[in-house]
């Protein structure tokens, strides 16, 4: 699974970075970077969670 981001509806609000900063950074000029897109056991859960609270529903898990 990898982490897919619409990028015409990311308006870099952070929430996602906020949930987990080692997958996803809010750089100083507002672009978000997906620094681990492919979903591990262990960062599961986060990615759900950020897929979950992500304001634009910009986020999603694809297979």
């Amino acid at each position: 699974m990898r982490i897919e981001v619409d990028w015409g509806l990311c308006e870099s609000n952070g929430v996602c970075m906020g949930i987990n900063p080692e997958i996803f950074h809010l750089g100083d000029d507002d672009m978000l970077t997906v620094l681990k897109p492919e979903v591990t056991p262990e960062t599961e859960a986060d990615v759900r969670e950020a897929v979950r609270q992500c304001p634009r529903q910009a986020i999603s898990i694809v297979d």
